[in-house]
């Protein structure tokens, strides 16, 4: 089997060009896809740090230089969480709120402009298939080796 016939070399093909294509638009804003990530998983009354990291599929220690990196260019606030004493909440400032819209613009326009060349029927089975794979592995019905 070539690599191009596999279904993982194809997914991560595919997510490589969208990430690509992701971070060069949010480079014109002085951004990353990461920041674009977190903007768009903090909730609007504010976000426990310690979710954001499952939310978007991030370690704590990266989360951790991201949110200092958004809070140094006034993305986000970080503020004791009055649920939870140890905690930090995690807001978006004004700022934020406005990179948080470019980045929702960007992913809205980049779904509108594939639905527009991907006929409807193709996109439920391309979706059909993604959460089929999915079930798969979080299910653990996949097994790599025979041992």
């Amino acid at each position: 089997m070539k690599r191009e016939e596999t279904i993982d070399f194809q997914v991560k093909a595919l997510w490589h060009s969208i990430a690509r294509m992701y971070n060069e638009e949010a480079e014109k804003y002085g951004g990353t896809l990461t920041i674009a990530y977190v903007l768009l998983n903090v909730d609007s009354e504010g976000t426990p740090s310690t979710m954001l990291g499952p939310r978007i599929g991030m370690e704590p220690t990266s989360l951790s230089r991201t949110l200092k990196n958004m809070e140094e260019k006034g993305l986000i606030d970080r503020k004791p969480n009055p649920a939870d004493g140890r905690g930090v909440l995690v807001s978006l400032t004004r700022e934020g709120k406005r990179k948080r819209q470019v980045s929702k613009d960007a992913v809205v326009n980049f779904n509108e402009r594939v639905r527009t060349v991907v006929p409807d029927a193709d996109m439920k089975a391309f979706f059909k298939v993604m959460d089929a794979i999915q079930t798969l592995i979080n299910e653990k019905q996949i097994h790599l080796t025979d041992a």
